[in-house]
Protein backbone atom coordinates (compact mmCIF):
# COMPACT_ATOMS: atom_id res chain seq x y z
CA UNK A 1 0.00 0.00 0.00
CA UNK A 2 2.93 2.44 0.88
CA UNK A 3 4.41 1.64 -2.08
CA UNK A 4 1.61 2.08 -4.48
CA UNK A 5 0.76 5.91 -3.02
CA UNK A 6 5.18 6.68 -3.18
CA UNK A 7 4.92 5.19 -6.85
CA UNK A 8 1.88 7.48 -7.40
CA UNK A 9 2.89 10.81 -5.67
CA UNK A 10 6.46 10.37 -7.70
CA UNK A 11 4.97 10.20 -10.85
CA UNK A 12 2.29 13.09 -10.17
CA UNK A 13 5.13 15.07 -9.32
CA UNK A 14 7.42 14.07 -12.22
CA UNK A 15 4.40 15.16 -14.51
CA UNK A 16 3.91 18.28 -12.58
CA UNK A 17 8.15 19.17 -13.16
CA UNK A 18 8.08 18.31 -16.67
CA UNK A 19 5.20 20.49 -16.97
CA UNK A 20 7.59 23.37 -16.05
CA UNK A 21 10.15 22.48 -18.29
CA UNK A 22 8.06 21.86 -21.43
CA UNK A 23 6.13 25.46 -20.87
CA UNK A 24 9.36 27.32 -19.95
CA UNK A 25 10.88 26.33 -23.44
CA UNK A 26 7.37 27.07 -25.27
CA UNK A 27 7.63 30.64 -23.31
CA UNK A 28 10.56 30.76 -24.38
CA UNK A 29 10.07 30.07 -28.50
CA UNK A 30 6.84 32.29 -28.32
CA UNK A 31 9.00 34.97 -26.85
CA UNK A 32 11.83 34.54 -29.70
CA UNK A 33 9.19 34.28 -32.69
CA UNK A 34 7.17 36.72 -31.11
CA UNK A 35 3.97 34.85 -30.85
CA UNK A 36 1.47 33.56 -28.60
CA UNK A 37 2.61 30.29 -26.57
CA UNK A 38 -0.60 28.23 -27.74
CA UNK A 39 0.97 28.77 -31.41
CA UNK A 40 4.12 26.92 -30.31
CA UNK A 41 2.32 24.76 -28.94
CA UNK A 42 0.08 23.51 -31.40
CA UNK A 43 3.53 21.90 -33.00
CA UNK A 44 3.39 18.35 -30.73
CA UNK A 45 4.32 14.86 -31.35
CA UNK A 46 7.40 14.29 -33.05
CA UNK A 47 7.33 18.09 -33.99
CA UNK A 48 7.42 19.50 -30.69
CA UNK A 49 10.80 16.64 -29.58
CA UNK A 50 12.92 17.15 -33.06
CA UNK A 51 11.46 21.08 -34.35
CA UNK A 52 10.63 22.97 -31.23
CA UNK A 53 12.87 21.60 -28.53
CA UNK A 54 15.81 21.32 -30.85
CA UNK A 55 15.43 24.90 -32.03
CA UNK A 56 15.32 26.19 -28.39
CA UNK A 57 18.38 24.32 -27.31
CA UNK A 58 20.49 26.14 -30.51
CA UNK A 59 19.87 29.49 -28.97
CA UNK A 60 21.46 28.21 -25.36
CA UNK A 61 24.67 29.10 -23.93
CA UNK A 62 26.71 26.16 -24.32
CA UNK A 63 23.96 24.67 -26.92
CA UNK A 64 26.16 21.67 -27.98
CA UNK A 65 26.55 19.98 -24.76
CA UNK A 66 22.82 20.78 -23.93
CA UNK A 67 21.88 18.91 -28.22
CA UNK A 68 24.40 15.98 -27.09
CA UNK A 69 22.55 14.97 -23.69
CA UNK A 70 19.23 15.96 -25.01
CA UNK A 71 19.46 13.37 -28.08
CA UNK A 72 21.08 11.28 -25.54
CA UNK A 73 18.47 11.44 -23.47
CA UNK A 74 16.03 10.59 -26.26
CA UNK A 75 18.41 7.60 -27.00
CA UNK A 76 18.25 5.39 -24.02
CA UNK A 77 14.37 6.69 -23.27
CA UNK A 78 13.59 5.07 -26.60
CA UNK A 79 15.76 1.70 -25.81
CA UNK A 80 14.00 1.72 -22.21
CA UNK A 81 10.50 1.77 -24.12
CA UNK A 82 11.69 -0.97 -26.92
CA UNK A 83 12.88 -3.51 -23.98
CA UNK A 84 9.58 -2.85 -21.89
CA UNK A 85 7.22 -3.77 -25.44
CA UNK A 86 9.44 -6.56 -26.33
CA UNK A 87 9.34 -7.97 -22.90
CA UNK A 88 5.77 -7.91 -22.69
CA UNK A 89 5.57 -9.89 -25.92
CA UNK A 90 8.52 -12.44 -25.39
CA UNK A 91 6.68 -13.18 -21.45
CA UNK A 92 3.74 -13.58 -23.07
CA UNK A 93 4.94 -15.86 -25.73
CA UNK A 94 7.55 -17.86 -23.75
CA UNK A 95 4.53 -18.69 -20.95
CA UNK A 96 2.05 -19.90 -23.60
CA UNK A 97 4.44 -21.84 -25.44
CA UNK A 98 7.28 -23.32 -23.16
CA UNK A 99 7.60 -26.55 -25.17
CA UNK A 100 8.12 -24.95 -28.18
CA UNK A 101 10.41 -22.33 -27.24
CA UNK A 102 12.36 -24.09 -24.73
CA UNK A 103 15.97 -23.46 -24.71
CA UNK A 104 15.40 -21.32 -28.17
CA UNK A 105 14.73 -17.91 -25.79
CA UNK A 106 17.17 -16.31 -27.82
CA UNK A 107 16.47 -17.43 -31.59
CA UNK A 108 12.81 -16.00 -30.73
CA UNK A 109 14.54 -12.91 -29.46
CA UNK A 110 16.42 -12.69 -32.50
CA UNK A 111 13.38 -13.29 -35.04
CA UNK A 112 11.28 -10.74 -32.48
CA UNK A 113 14.21 -8.10 -32.88
CA UNK A 114 14.00 -8.54 -36.61
CA UNK A 115 10.74 -8.39 -37.69
CA UNK A 116 10.47 -4.63 -35.36
CA UNK A 117 13.43 -3.88 -37.31
CA UNK A 118 12.20 -4.19 -40.46
CA UNK A 119 8.65 -2.75 -39.88
CA UNK A 120 10.40 0.45 -39.00
CA UNK A 121 12.64 0.94 -42.06
CA UNK A 122 9.71 2.56 -43.72
CA UNK A 123 9.92 5.41 -41.13
CA UNK A 124 13.56 5.98 -42.49
CA UNK A 125 12.35 7.05 -46.02
CA UNK A 126 11.52 10.59 -47.22
CA UNK A 127 7.87 10.02 -45.86
CA UNK A 128 8.95 8.62 -42.42
CA UNK A 129 7.28 11.28 -41.07
CA UNK A 130 3.97 11.08 -42.35
CA UNK A 131 4.09 7.18 -41.56
CA UNK A 132 5.30 8.20 -37.76
CA UNK A 133 2.11 10.80 -37.60
CA UNK A 134 0.03 7.60 -38.39
CA UNK A 135 1.33 5.27 -35.99
CA UNK A 136 1.08 8.21 -33.62
CA UNK A 137 -2.64 9.29 -34.28
CA UNK A 138 -4.05 5.42 -34.69
CA UNK A 139 -1.11 3.11 -33.01
CA UNK A 140 -2.42 3.82 -29.18
CA UNK A 141 -5.18 6.26 -28.02
CA UNK A 142 -8.62 4.51 -28.39
CA UNK A 143 -6.84 1.03 -28.68
CA UNK A 144 -4.87 1.16 -25.78
CA UNK A 145 -8.05 2.34 -24.07
CA UNK A 146 -10.04 -0.75 -25.79
CA UNK A 147 -7.82 -3.06 -24.05
CA UNK A 148 -8.25 -1.97 -20.88
CA UNK A 149 -12.14 -1.88 -21.08
CA UNK A 150 -11.71 -5.53 -22.12
CA UNK A 151 -9.77 -5.91 -18.97
CA UNK A 152 -11.78 -4.38 -16.88
CA UNK A 153 -14.98 -6.74 -18.55
CA UNK A 154 -13.43 -9.73 -18.51
CA UNK A 155 -12.09 -9.26 -14.72
CA UNK A 156 -15.09 -7.89 -13.36
CA UNK A 157 -17.87 -10.04 -15.02
CA UNK A 158 -16.42 -12.95 -15.88
CA UNK A 159 -14.12 -13.74 -13.09
CA UNK A 160 -16.86 -15.44 -11.55
CA UNK A 161 -18.01 -12.43 -10.48
CA UNK A 162 -16.87 -9.32 -9.02
CA UNK A 163 -17.09 -11.00 -5.18
CA UNK A 164 -14.01 -13.79 -6.59
CA UNK A 165 -11.99 -10.73 -7.52
CA UNK A 166 -12.93 -8.83 -3.98
CA UNK A 167 -11.56 -12.60 -2.22
CA UNK A 168 -8.23 -12.18 -4.33
CA UNK A 169 -7.78 -8.55 -3.53
CA UNK A 170 -8.53 -9.45 0.28
CA UNK A 171 -5.96 -12.42 0.10
CA UNK A 172 -3.17 -10.34 -1.14
CA UNK A 173 -3.63 -6.82 0.99
CA UNK A 174 -5.45 -8.14 3.95
CA UNK A 175 -8.94 -6.61 3.64
CA UNK A 176 -12.18 -6.67 1.34
CA UNK A 177 -12.72 -3.74 -0.75
CA UNK A 178 -15.45 -1.81 -0.27
CA UNK A 179 -18.68 -0.73 -2.37
CA UNK A 180 -17.26 1.83 -3.96
CA UNK A 181 -14.44 0.03 -5.75
CA UNK A 182 -16.95 -2.49 -6.94
CA UNK A 183 -19.28 -0.13 -8.58
CA UNK A 184 -16.18 1.45 -10.28
CA UNK A 185 -14.90 -2.21 -11.10
CA UNK A 186 -18.41 -3.50 -12.23
CA UNK A 187 -20.18 -0.38 -13.81
CA UNK A 188 -18.38 3.07 -13.33
CA UNK A 189 -15.06 2.30 -15.14
CA UNK A 190 -16.64 -0.01 -17.96
CA UNK A 191 -19.08 2.66 -18.96
CA UNK A 192 -16.60 5.76 -18.54
CA UNK A 193 -13.98 3.76 -20.87
CA UNK A 194 -16.86 2.68 -23.54
CA UNK A 195 -17.89 6.50 -23.55
CA UNK A 196 -14.14 7.82 -24.22
CA UNK A 197 -14.02 5.03 -26.86
CA UNK A 198 -17.27 5.68 -28.73
CA UNK A 199 -16.39 9.24 -28.47
CA UNK A 200 -13.45 9.39 -30.08
CA UNK A 201 -14.20 6.94 -32.67
CA UNK A 202 -17.15 9.34 -33.53
CA UNK A 203 -15.26 12.78 -33.54
CA UNK A 204 -12.61 11.42 -35.43
CA UNK A 205 -11.02 14.95 -37.09
CA UNK A 206 -9.15 14.70 -40.66
CA UNK A 207 -5.31 13.70 -40.10
CA UNK A 208 -3.15 16.36 -41.25
CA UNK A 209 0.28 17.04 -41.02
CA UNK A 210 1.40 20.66 -41.19
CA UNK A 211 0.14 21.40 -44.62
CA UNK A 212 -0.52 18.06 -45.79
CA UNK A 213 -4.19 16.23 -45.33
CA UNK A 214 -4.05 12.28 -45.64
CA UNK A 215 -6.12 10.58 -48.25
CA UNK A 216 -9.36 8.51 -47.24
CA UNK A 217 -7.84 5.35 -47.60
CA UNK A 218 -4.78 5.78 -44.99
CA UNK A 219 -7.13 6.50 -41.97
CA UNK A 220 -9.00 3.19 -42.82
CA UNK A 221 -5.21 1.96 -42.86
CA UNK A 222 -4.85 3.74 -38.97
CA UNK A 223 -8.03 1.87 -37.65
CA UNK A 224 -6.70 -1.26 -39.03
CA UNK A 225 -3.50 -0.57 -37.57
CA UNK A 226 -5.08 0.58 -34.04
CA UNK A 227 -7.60 -2.66 -34.22
CA UNK A 228 -4.63 -5.06 -34.46
CA UNK A 229 -3.89 -3.92 -31.00
CA UNK A 230 -7.25 -5.58 -29.40
CA UNK A 231 -8.56 -7.72 -31.89
CA UNK A 232 -6.68 -10.66 -30.88
CA UNK A 233 -8.45 -10.65 -27.31
CA UNK A 234 -12.56 -11.22 -28.97
CA UNK A 235 -10.82 -13.47 -31.57
CA UNK A 236 -9.46 -15.67 -29.36
CA UNK A 237 -12.30 -15.61 -27.02
CA UNK A 238 -14.38 -17.04 -29.79
CA UNK A 239 -11.34 -19.60 -30.37
CA UNK A 240 -11.85 -20.97 -27.05
CA UNK A 241 -15.93 -21.00 -27.00
CA UNK A 242 -15.81 -22.75 -30.03
CA UNK A 243 -13.23 -25.68 -29.16
CA UNK A 244 -13.59 -26.02 -25.43
CA UNK A 245 -15.80 -28.94 -24.40
CA UNK A 246 -18.94 -28.13 -22.22
CA UNK A 247 -21.80 -25.37 -22.58
CA UNK A 248 -21.69 -21.32 -22.70
CA UNK A 249 -22.51 -21.55 -19.06
CA UNK A 250 -19.76 -24.04 -18.09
Amino acid sequence: SRDALVTSAVNCLTSFLSGFVIFTVLGYMAEMRDVEVEDVARDKGPSLLFITYPEAIANMVGSTFFAIIFFLMMITLGLDSTFGGLEAVITAVMDEYPQVLAGRRELFVLGLITVCFLGSLSTLTYGGAYVVKLLEEFGAGCSILAVVLLETIAVSWFYAGIQRFSHDVKAMLGFTPGLFWKLCWVAISPALLAFIVISSLLDQPPLTFFDYQYPEWSTSVGFLIGASSFICIPLYMVYKLVWTPGSLKQ
